[in-house]
């Protein structure tokens, strides 16, 4: 996902802005794996392969999303995810 498109996102939720971590970007600086994360809700958004999951809570699968934050924690540092949100 290009950078410029990510600027023009916000939580579905609150629509409050975002906050992107990159964790991969391609050769054409598009960034392929990272997080958004709303500071009103706390809610996390995982970017795989390019794609964000923005999906309703009731509509995600935190068993699926699991691996990638456990793959993150050195970027997460002392935070972790519970229910979709980032918590210290």
């Amino acid at each position: 996902m290009k950078i410029n498109t990510i600027k023009k996102l916000c939580c579905p939720f609150d629509k409050s802005d975002l906050t992107l971590t990159r964790i991969s970007e391609d050769t054409e600086e598009r960034i392929m794996e990272g997080w958004l994360h709303c500071a009103q809700c706390k809610r996390i958004y995982p970017i795989v392969k390019g794609i964000p999951i923005m999906n309703p809570d009731a509509y995600r699968e935190f068993e699926m999303e699991k691996p990638l934050f456990e793959k993150w924690q050195k970027q997460l540092g002392e935070k972790e995810v519970k229910n979709f949100r980032l918590v210290e």
